[in-house]
């Protein structure tokens, strides 16, 4: 019989290793991860970072993994959980723009869930974070499962159960069963980021890192997983995605998919942060933001469809609705002249003056931008003021992009800015240390407990 695509995937996993990585790559991870755990900092007193670690310290187990913020070590698949939601709530971690979108550091909560209570050492972890990365963005480069009504998280069902059965050990055929166990049961609808999001907006991944963690899990312990999960009569490919191709995987001289991916800059939906550098750009043009007449948002059509074509866009009340609208963004940029994570308070979503500016800003996709996307992530934004004159600017490769990256001390100092509030100055030394030697770490338990906040 032909191989089919989940076999195809399980020999990749099973026969990736450490030296096939490239220097790009390794180091990358090191980013990622300290890039991720800031995140979590950021999130940890957010209501959802806080339910989740409540639920995940209900329980213990002799295969457990720390709760990040806390000493406490739950199942390995509500760590994941947990972590997760810390890691994603903010919208602050990286991402990946193809045809399908995705948050793929997401995938690093099953990493460490599964590393840690398996001893796994640093270079284990680095090898299947590379993995997960790769799985997922590849899977995204193939097909829109999200024209299809269904959300981009449904993707880490894969990515996270290969990462977490390689750091167990699984073979070819229990990683191609874990596929099964993990794919057929949890597609994960669009609805989740459509009208006024939700909680679950910044959850939905970690779901799936639950999933793929306790997929992997069962395929360990001998659980068979339904055949042919893509190809199947009723599979992944007739039912979520239609049929694909899917590009060659990294290695052998392909590079890894995790350089090209973007660290955010700003703690917004990745589309809007092009167009938040040309509003900055274009403030001090402006004497103040009274003087506006009308801002018009050029842009292409995921931009439009995701963040700027919903009515809920020019009025949000939730957090995770402003922070996936293009027009909040930009007035707040252009009235604060930065955007973070306080941005997306209370005090600002009832702030009226602002929420004016929100009133007078239109967006419209450009046929000329959307032949630049997924590539580049072009925003035009054109300012009228009362007196008659016209600003505009353009901005496609925002910083954080992969053609424009972040320096290593950036995202030190997005770390640093995250922490501060919640670590102490050794523990983010540290944290810092371990981090950027992550090669040389024997157990990853021994960084996740510098985060334990009193």
């Amino acid at each position: 019989m032909a191989e089919t695509l989940a076999e195809r995937l399980s020999a990749y996993a099973a026969g990736l290793k450490f030296e096939d990585l490239t220097p790009e790559a390794v180091h990358e991870v090191k980013r990622r991860l300290l890039d991720s755990l800031g995140c979590a900092m950021g999130a940890y007193k957010s209501e959802p970072a806080t339910i989740a670690r409540k639920l995940a310290g209900t329980v213990s187990s002799t295969f457990g993994a720390t709760v990040i913020g806390t000493k406490h070590k739950s199942s390995a698949e509500l760590a994941a959980f947990s972590n997760g939601v810390h890691f994603r709530y903010l919208d602050y971690n990286d991402t990946y723009l193809s045809k399908e979108p995705a948050h793929p550091s997401d995938n690093l909560a099953a990493v460490l869930a599964v590393a840690e209570p398996k001893g796994s050492d640093g270079k284990d972890i680095i090898t299947a974070a590379v993995l997960a990365y790769e799985i997922q963005c590849r899977l995204c480069d193939a097909a829109s499962i999200r024209a299809r009504g269904w959300d981009h998280v449904t993707y880490g069902s894969f990515s996270t159960s290969l990462a977490a059965g390689k750091l167990l050990g699984l073979s070819a055929e229990q990683l191609t069963h874990a596929q099964g166990l993990a794919g057929v049961p949890n597609n994960a609808m669009r609805q989740t980021r459509v009208g006024m999001l939700s909680h679950w907006k910044g959850c939905a991944f970690a779901n799936a890192s639950r999933n793929g963690v306790f997929a992997a899990l069962l395929a360990s312990c001998g659980m068979t997983g339904a055949s042919e999960v893509f190809e199947g009569e009723m599979g992944f490919w007739k039912q979520v995605s239609g049929p694909f191709e899917l590009p060659t995987l990294g290695g052998n001289g392909e590079p890894f998919m995790i350089n090209q991916t973007y660290i955010k800059f700003y703690p917004a939906e990745y589309h809007s942060q092009s167009a938040i550098d040309a509003a900055l750009t274009l403030r001090p043009q402006l004497k103040s933001v009274d003087e506006i007449e009308k801002i018009t948002i050029e842009t292409f059509n995921a931009a439009v469809e995701i963040i700027g074509g919903e009515p809920e866009k020019w009025r949000p009340t939730t957090r995770e609705t402003a922070d996936h609208s293009l027009p909040y963004c930009v007035a707040v940029a252009l009235t604060e002249g930065n955007v973070t994570l306080d941005s997306f308070d209370d005090v600002h979503l009832k702030d009226e003056k602002l929420l004016g500016l929100v009133q007078k800003i239109e967006v419209k996709a450009n046929a000329e931008l959307n032949k630049k996307y997924p590539e580049g992530i072009p925003n035009l934004i054109r300012i009228h003021t009362r007196g008659g004159e016209t600003l505009e600017q353009e901005v496609t490769f925002p910083r954080g992009h992969a053609r424009n990256p972040m320096t290593d001390p950036e995202v030190e100092s997005k770390f640093k800015s995250l922490a501060e509030p919640l670590l102490s100055d050794a523990a983010i030394g540290e944290i810092l240390d371990r981090c950027w030697n992550l090669e040389k770490q024997t157990h990853i338990g021994d960084l996740l407990a510098l985060f334990a906040i009193p």
